[in-house]
């Protein structure tokens, strides 16, 4: 069996890198369980209705993981990119470090029961949660509550939260989209108005400057409370659309332009030749899936603080929410191929390093395909 004590985290850069997380929230990559515990654990909803059942789980944090080629053999397969859970030795203090893990790794049964003392994985609710995760393609709070929902999961609603740093970057694009609705549709002013009314929504603040809008839109308390969250859900989903483009061109220009090391194996060399267009292709195929979804909320925001129509965006928030599975999966794929392309490739160009080897560079294409797999499929 393999050695537990491989997973600890011993350095001190591992340590540091853990300690990183302290502040963060939830995000597409990382849902910081540690965090949520440190600011909710005196909260009634929050212990009333916990998300693992499993205290140290419940503390724990969990990220989407790219495989290194160190760790590789701990799964069967070709997967790059999998589940990690860390569990901290003190979710007060990060910098101690803590044990860490992978989904349905190698030894997987044995490190659940040493670790947490899960003893039969069939029938727990904690590792049926894990494994609605690991089928994800991102952890942003608005899939991770849809997908766990659909599996009778229903948690406190403080683990679904905006992380900090997300909602100090949404503030002026939602300030900016809501500014008509405020100045039309709630007879407010923009500006500083919109401002007020997007950190509330964006912060879940159903309080008496919303009440306006919930009559405008004649929602029941609870409908109201539902349709916010699917409203943020939206704005949080055409921010990361927005802040994806530059990001995206970047990395069709460098699928375009990149040369690697020369080889001599036909296999590769033909390999790089035919995957390089057929990732753009379906890179561009996913973000363009994405903006029309996108669409159908423009649409009905439209009628509503333009058109005085309320009724479409009624409707539209009363089941948007079916559409956070498709919308989640297409940006969290693209966020992906974006961190990964930022982390291997943009510091090449930098620093003006050495050149990937090709067989290299074919292995960061594969990892591209395996997760634009259904925009592949579907041509």
């Amino acid at each position: 069996m393999a050695r537990l004590a491989d997973s600890h985290f011993r350095t001190s850069r591992e340590m540091r890198n853990l300690a990183h997380l302290t502040f963060g929230g939830s995000s597409d990559r990382v849902l910081n369980l540690s965090r949520i515990y440190r600011a909710f654990r005196d909260d009634e909803d929050y212990n009333e209705n916990p998300l693992f059942e499993n205290s140290a789980l419940n503390r724990a944090i969990i990220l989407k993981h790219n495989l290194r080629v160190d760790e590789r053999h701990l799964f069967a397969g070709s997967r790059q990119t999998v589940t990690k859970i860390i569990l901290p030795f003190d979710a007060y203090d990060l910098t101690l470090g803590g044990r860490a893990f992978f989904f349905r790794q190698a030894h997987f049964e044995q490190l659940m029961k040493t670790y947490l003392g899960i003893t039969d994985l069939s029938r727990s609710r904690d590792v049926e949660i894990l494994r609605c995760m690991d089928r994800l393609p991102s952890l942003d709070p608005f899939l991770l509550r849809e997908q766990l929902l659909a599996i009778n999961v229903r948690a406190s609603r403080k683990y679904f939260q905006i992380s900090p740093n997300d909602l100090q970057s949404m503030g002026k694009f939602t300030a900016h989209e809501i500014e008509n609705l405020v100045a039309a549709a709630l007879g407010g002013e923009g500006g500083q108005g919109a401002s007020k009314l997007g950190s509330k929504i964006l912060s879940d603040q159903l309080d008496r400057e919303l009440w306006p809008l919930k009559e405008t839109l004649g929602m029941t308390d609870e409908q109201f409370s539902a349709g916010i969250m699917c409203w943020r859900g939206f704005l949080y989903y055409k921010w990361g659309y927005v802040e994806l483009q530059d990001a995206i061109r970047e990395v069709l220009n460098g699928l375009s332009t990149y040369k690697p090391v020369p080889t001599h194996e036909d296999m590769v060399r033909n390999y790089l030749r035919r995957a390089r267009p057929r990732i753009a292709k379906a890179i561009v195929k996913t973000i363009h899936e994405a903006g029309r979804i996108l669409e159908n909320y423009d649409e009905v925001y439209i009628a509503l603080a333009v058109e005085r129509n309320p009724e479409p965006f009624r409707q539209f928030l009363m089941r948007g929410s079916n559409l956070f599975f498709d919308l989640g999966e297409k940006l969290g794929v693209l966020n992906h191929i974006v961190s990964f392309w930022k982390f291997r490739m943009a510091r090449l160009y930098k620093t003006q390093s050495r050149q990937l080897e090709s067989v290299e560079y074919a292995d960061i294409l594969i990892d591209f395909e395996a997760s634009l797999f259904r925009s592949l499929t579907a041509e």
